[in-house]
């Protein structure tokens, strides 16, 4: 975006820990040696979150951006907004506005999705129960891996606390001729639009 002339290009990453997010915000500052500067926000899962101002005046770009994302209710992301200076004066509130902006239309732009804790099932299904199966899968959780071969193999992620009913249903849709193997565990990524009652 630009505002009275200086170019505030905003960027977003999903990260998990605080030394993924400085790796990035490294290679940032090399790729935009030339820019004024590059302000950033990160916060963690963990509780971790840093901002830096990165030369602004203090509280105009890393703390406006932090709040940002606080109003969203994003975690484990990372923001970095670098400004080219444009030869005229923001002041300080068409900083904090420019830089709050510039971050939050990032992380929108960029999507939001909600980690979930799900369990992992490993489904084959022969081709005339395909069609089928595969919405019961779709309307339970994530299709991920599918491999056709003498039958269909895909991994579906549920959420944990809906595995049992994912078992039921597919065990019922198919006459318990199709069962899951649960395979593990791990947070796996919903869209934050997506409907999963």
């Amino acid at each position: 975006m630009i505002e009275k002339r200086s170019r505030f290009i905003g960027r977003c990453w999903p990260v998990s820990t605080e030394a993924e997010a400085l790796a990035i915000l490294e290679r940032i500052r090399k790729d935009h040696w030339d820019a004024t500067h590059n302000c950033y926000a990160y916060v963690l899962r963990s509780g971790t979150a840093r901002y830096s101002d990165d030369g602004e005046p203090s509280g105009t770009a890393g703390m406006p951006m932090m709040e940002g994302l606080t109003r969203i209710g994003v975690t484990d992301v990372l923001v970095i907004v670098t400004r080219y200076f444009g030869g005229i004066l923001l002041g300080a509130g068409g900083l904090v506005r420019a830089y709050s902006k510039a971050a939050c239309d990032a992380v929108r732009a960029a999507g939001i999705v909600r980690m979930l804790p799900c369990t992992a099932f490993s489904v084959e299904i022969p081709y005339p129960y395909w069609n089928s199966v595969r919405t019961l899968c779709e309307q339970h959780g994530r299709v991920d891996g599918i491999s056709f071969a003498e039958a269909v193999r895909c991994t579906v992620w549920v959420e944990q606390e809906k595995a049992d009913a994912f078992c039921r249903a597919l065990t019922e849709r198919t006459e318990g001729r199709i069962g899951a193997e649960a395979i593990g565990t791990d947070w796996f990524p919903f869209p934050e639009s997506e409907d999963r009652t």
